[in-house]
Protein backbone atom coordinates (compact mmCIF):
# COMPACT_ATOMS: atom_id res chain seq x y z
CA UNK A 1 0.00 0.00 0.00
CA UNK A 2 1.52 3.38 -0.96
CA UNK A 3 0.71 6.56 1.47
CA UNK A 4 -2.15 8.31 -1.85
CA UNK A 5 -3.81 4.67 -1.34
CA UNK A 6 -4.65 5.28 2.43
CA UNK A 7 -5.08 8.77 2.16
CA UNK A 8 -5.34 10.48 -1.02
CA UNK A 9 -3.82 13.90 -2.07
CA UNK A 10 -7.52 15.72 -1.28
CA UNK A 11 -8.45 14.32 2.12
CA UNK A 12 -6.12 15.44 4.89
CA UNK A 13 -7.48 13.08 7.75
CA UNK A 14 -9.37 9.74 7.79
CA UNK A 15 -10.92 7.48 10.78
CA UNK A 16 -8.75 4.81 12.02
CA UNK A 17 -10.59 2.81 14.57
CA UNK A 18 -13.06 5.16 15.63
CA UNK A 19 -10.26 7.81 15.68
CA UNK A 20 -9.70 11.02 13.70
CA UNK A 21 -5.95 10.89 12.36
CA UNK A 22 -5.07 13.91 10.29
CA UNK A 23 -2.43 13.15 7.26
CA UNK A 24 1.23 13.84 8.75
CA UNK A 25 0.15 12.65 12.56
CA UNK A 26 3.25 10.18 12.10
CA UNK A 27 5.39 12.11 10.47
CA UNK A 28 5.27 14.99 13.26
CA UNK A 29 5.67 12.71 15.78
CA UNK A 30 9.28 11.62 14.27
CA UNK A 31 9.84 15.18 14.22
CA UNK A 32 8.85 16.06 17.78
CA UNK A 33 10.64 12.75 18.84
CA UNK A 34 13.91 14.02 17.14
CA UNK A 35 13.60 17.24 19.00
CA UNK A 36 12.73 15.68 22.29
CA UNK A 37 15.65 13.62 22.48
CA UNK A 38 18.13 16.29 20.65
CA UNK A 39 20.50 17.22 23.79
CA UNK A 40 20.47 20.95 21.37
CA UNK A 41 16.88 21.57 21.86
CA UNK A 42 16.29 24.56 24.49
CA UNK A 43 13.71 23.53 27.27
CA UNK A 44 10.85 25.50 25.46
CA UNK A 45 11.52 23.43 22.08
CA UNK A 46 11.11 20.33 24.50
CA UNK A 47 8.51 21.30 26.45
CA UNK A 48 6.42 21.83 23.27
CA UNK A 49 7.65 18.31 21.00
CA UNK A 50 6.52 16.93 24.60
CA UNK A 51 2.92 18.44 24.25
CA UNK A 52 2.36 17.61 20.85
CA UNK A 53 3.53 14.10 21.08
CA UNK A 54 1.40 13.73 23.89
CA UNK A 55 -1.50 15.18 22.20
CA UNK A 56 -0.65 12.56 18.98
CA UNK A 57 -0.88 9.46 21.29
CA UNK A 58 -4.63 8.79 20.61
CA UNK A 59 -3.99 8.65 16.37
CA UNK A 60 -0.97 7.25 16.80
CA UNK A 61 -2.45 3.92 19.19
CA UNK A 62 -5.37 3.86 16.91
CA UNK A 63 -3.04 3.27 14.32
CA UNK A 64 -1.70 0.70 16.04
CA UNK A 65 1.86 2.91 15.72
CA UNK A 66 3.61 1.08 18.96
CA UNK A 67 2.01 -2.47 18.23
CA UNK A 68 4.26 -2.82 15.20
CA UNK A 69 7.17 -0.81 16.02
CA UNK A 70 9.31 0.03 19.78
CA UNK A 71 10.69 3.13 20.49
CA UNK A 72 14.46 2.91 21.06
CA UNK A 73 14.68 5.93 23.57
CA UNK A 74 13.91 5.20 26.73
CA UNK A 75 12.29 8.63 28.09
CA UNK A 76 10.80 8.84 25.14
CA UNK A 77 9.38 4.51 25.31
CA UNK A 78 8.01 5.46 28.87
CA UNK A 79 5.94 8.92 27.79
CA UNK A 80 4.33 7.06 25.51
CA UNK A 81 3.70 4.12 26.99
CA UNK A 82 2.33 5.81 30.41
CA UNK A 83 0.71 8.66 29.13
Amino acid sequence: MRAEDLLPDDINQGQFNGTTVRKGTVGAFLINARMLSDPLSNVEQRRRAEQDIIAALPALRALGLFEILQVRDLALRTLCEHT
